[in-house]
């Protein structure tokens, strides 16, 4: 025996943590099921349904997101694969069908991700915040979102504040049902709104809004810049998302900060905003941006320009696992809640630990989130491997691509 093994040997003994790392080893993914959520969202990247991955070991990892078809498709790549990989199957997944995934597919690739994250957790008996480089902030600050009336507007911003969160978020003015989006007048009866929320938020509070990308690119500089006085926290999507680009010729006529991601998924759709310092906070979320796995590589581009991260709300458990992300970045970080605090959900007797306005990151294993499966409706079920499109692999073994 080698002076270094014996020290290997010393250090680890036969305790739990070798006991991990040995099932950690021998694991398989032997079976992945997709439940519908009764409480998703009717759009494709904002699915609350959740993914399982099983293994032989009896470990069971829980995601959230995706499609019925891009979870079968995507999760018959994984059956018979060790889940400790984890940045393996998520080049695996990602690479597999040679063009590159649209955004539905990698929200469907970022659930999956969650569930494996998840099963390294359990298996090592740690939280996630633990295995991607510990916690640097007690907790993580929170903006509301839709924060239910408490009277005028200026005494609801107040409540809001009062309740413990960093800020009162807001949106453009809507005209109402079936009546036209008439820019101009909706620009000035945002401002009047704006005006009244920055009262109420005070001087020690914050408040932030979201244009929705309803403006044309005239409007939106001209709402920023009448907006300036009133000190935003951040402005948010200002123009639509298709060109990302354009915010060259934005970004010197804006003065407030830009907030900008929410209708993007990989790093490589916003890549440009952060190197050229075109943006001030990434709104990408898991598990749109492909889970866990991406939302660090995110955040390391990020952490690099120095821009902040303020993820779009999501899904509970998308939100739990971003409360370990967030909470390990060492940069300015906001999370999303909507409303005063997060709703009661019976498949999730554990979730998300919420107080005075912000998360707070726990000590439960994985994403430290419990499900009661049988509450759902089964919709997919994979236990077959299935891998059609063969990928190249250098001599080392890592993918490259077909």
């Amino acid at each position: 025996m080698t002076r270094r093994s014996w020290l290997q040997s010393a250090l680890l003994g036969a305790g739990p943590l070798a006991r991990a790392r040995a099932a950690l080893a021998k694991m398989k993914i032997t079976r992945i099921r997709f439940y519908e959520s009764p409480i998703t969202r009717p759009i494709f990247n904002q699915s609350y349904h959740i993914v399982t991955v099983e293994t032989d070991q009896g470990l069971t990892g829980i995601g959230e997101g995706g499609t019925a078809d891009n979870i079968a498709q995507l999760g018959a790549l994984l059956i018979g694969e060790e889940p400790n990989r984890i940045e393996h199957l998520w080049q695996l997944m990602y690479r597999h069908y040679f063009y590159p995934p649209g955004r539905e597919r990698i929200h469907a690739l970022g659930a999956l991700d969650l569930a494996l994250w998840d099963i390294k957790g359990k298996a090592l008996g740690v939280p996630v915040h633990e295995l991607i480089g510990g916690l640097t902030r007690q907790y993580v600050e929170c903006y509301s979102t839709a924060f239910p009336r408490k009277g005028s507007l200026k005494e609801t911003a107040r409540a809001c504040i009062e309740l413990g969160f960093r800020a009162y978020r807001t949106s453009v003015a809507d005209p109402g049902p079936g009546q036209p989006f008439d820019a101009m007048r909706m620009v000035r009866e945002t401002v009047r709104r704006c005006q009244e929320i920055r009262e109420g938020v005070g001087p020690d509070g914050d408040w932030a809004i979201d244009y929705h990308t309803r403006l044309d690119m005239p409007d939106a500089i001209r709402l920023s810049t009448l907006l300036e006085p009133l000190e935003p926290l951040f402005v948010e999507d200002l123009i639509r998302s298709e060109n990302p680009g354009v915010y060259r010729q934005l970004r010197p006529q804006v003065k407030v900060p830009i907030a900008v991601g929410e209708q993007f998924g990989d790093r490589w759709e916003i890549n440009e905003l952060i190197e050229n310092r075109l943006i001030d906070y990434s709104r990408v979320t898991i598990p749109n941006c492909g889970g866990i796995t991406e939302m660090l590589k995110l955040a390391a581009l990020c952490e690099t320009h120095y821009i902040g991260l303020v993820p779009h709300f999501t899904g509970p458990i998308a939100t739990a696992a971003l409360v370990h992300v967030c909470g390990c970045f060492p940069g300015p970080a906001i999370m999303e809640m909507v409303g005063e605090r997060p709703q009661a959900i019976p498949y999730l007797p554990e979730c998300l630990d919420f107080k005075n306005g912000k998360l707070w990151p726990n000590q439960r294993p994985g994403l430290g989130v419990t499900l009661e499966a049988s509450r759902l409706r089964l919709l997919v079920e994979v236990t077959e491997k299935s891998a059609p499109i063969p990928l190249f692999r250098r001599p080392d073994g890592s993918i490259t691509n077909w």
